[in-house]
């Protein structure tokens, strides 16, 4: 646990706009990968969050994951139950991480209000829907502990890369009655979600002289004949393994980094290629991804591997559940997503999760990211109706 004294703010934000802004200007970038600037972690940001909380008066605490990684959780106080029974509890929790800022057209942290929109990294994914839903919270901070569910708040660290801040909450906190994971999904209830397997291909050669390669083999061009495979056939394999999925469509396949050689004049004898592999329940019960790749690779080249960087399944929930059916009350839809959240480790360790927030994921991880100011004031409204809703 870090310690996290009560501090009021110097100046509290005024709106969800103005908390949208501070957030975005803070660095929290997610340090797997090249990051595309020293501002990484997501200390500082889960440190404003906690200050934001305790101002709305929720108990908060720090628990940090990695160093300097740490969750923020905030629990709100609630009054007992007219019948004396335990209340269901549910739980708001976006994630305090971004992804790189490398390539980005406008200033990342800038948090600048310009036509209608806050614009930055993590305006979208997922600062603005988290800052909807803390400007939820606040203003109802005198209705909070009145209401028939006990109500809390995690911003998980590591979301967007390795999900290691879900998966220790849902380790060590027990289960929810539901999981209200912050995404930009135009305020709709996404419940069903595809998994997601990173996975490393290896091909190996003979290292020798540049100068004369026809003595060794190469590492690199064995993995291009591998890459044309994958891009195509294989492409085309796990679309017929996994069948059209009604709210998924089928699995897919991205090769997303490559890495081979030491030296322009050695030839190479190691080469690496990372997949990206977006998984329906169909591929899963058909034997899942993973040995779908094996068999595949060493078919086009026995003396290649494949190593597991990290693997999560789908998320499946019941829509019968009756906070999701509260979601849908309040003015929201069913609908499935082809990218991976952390609500699939709730969902693991028996939280019913899903996803939702203002903004689109159209705009998650651009160049020039942002979020409408009128998404934003929307979000706050749903997520009034929703908690009101359930008295």
């Amino acid at each position: 646990m870090l310690p996290v004294p009560f501090c009021r703010m110097a100046s509290l934000p005024t709106n969800v706009v103005e908390l949208t802004q501070a957030l975005v200007r803070i660095l929290s970038v997610n340090p797997d990968g090249d990051p595309g600037t020293d501002g990484i972690g997501e200390e500082q940001c889960a440190r404003f969050v906690a200050s934001f909380l305790q101002a709305s008066g929720a108990e908060v605490t720090l628990e940090e994951v990695e160093p300097g990684r740490p969750n923020v959780i905030g629990r709100f106080s609630t009054n007992p139950s007219a019948d004396g029974k335990p209340k269901p509890r549910i739980l708001f929790a976006p994630h305090t991480d971004t992804v790189s800022v490398g390539g980005m057209t406008i200033e990342p942290f800038g948090g600048e209000l310009r036509d209608g929109k806050v614009w930055g990294r993590g305006s979208s994914d997922t600062k603005g829907p988290m800052a909807s839903m803390l400007w939820a919270l606040h203003e109802m901070r005198g209705e909070i502990a009145s209401l028939p569910v006990e109500v809390h708040f995690v911003g998980f660290m590591s979301e967007e890369s390795a999900q290691l801040g879900s998966q220790y909450f849902a380790k060590h906190h027990g289960r929810y009655d539901l999981a209200i994971i912050g995404e930009p999904t135009s305020l709709k209830t996404v419940f069903r979600h595809k998994g997601c397997l990173w996975a490393d291909v290896h091909t190996s050669g003979v290292a020798v002289h540049g100068a004369t390669p026809e003595l060794g083999v190469n590492a690199i061009v064995e993995m291009a004949k591998l890459v044309t495979a994958l891009d195509t056939e294989f492409r085309k394999l796990l679309a017929e393994t996994s069948s059209e999925d009604e709210w998924l469509g089928v699995s897919t396949i991205n090769l997303g980094m490559i890495q081979g050689g030491t030296r322009s004049n050695i030839v190479a004898d190691s080469c690496k290629l990372r997949v990206d592999i977006r998984t329906t329940p169909g591929l899963q019960k058909a034997g899942g991804a993973l040995s779908l790749l094996t068999e595949f690779v060493k078919s086009i080249d026995p003396t290649a591997r494949v190593t597991v960087a990290t693997e999560a399944f789908h998320l499946d929930t019941d829509p019968s559940n009756f906070f999701v059916q509260k979601l849908l009350a309040a003015g929201s839809e069913l609908t499935g997503a082809p990218w991976f959240c952390d609500a699939a480790f709730l969902s693991a360790a028996g939280t019913p999760a899903i996803a939702i927030g203002p903004g689109s994921i159209a705009q998650a991880h651009t160049k020039d990211e942002f979020i409408a100011v009128s998404d934003l004031e929307a979000g706050v409204v749903f997520f009034r109706r929703f908690l009101a809703g359930l008295k």
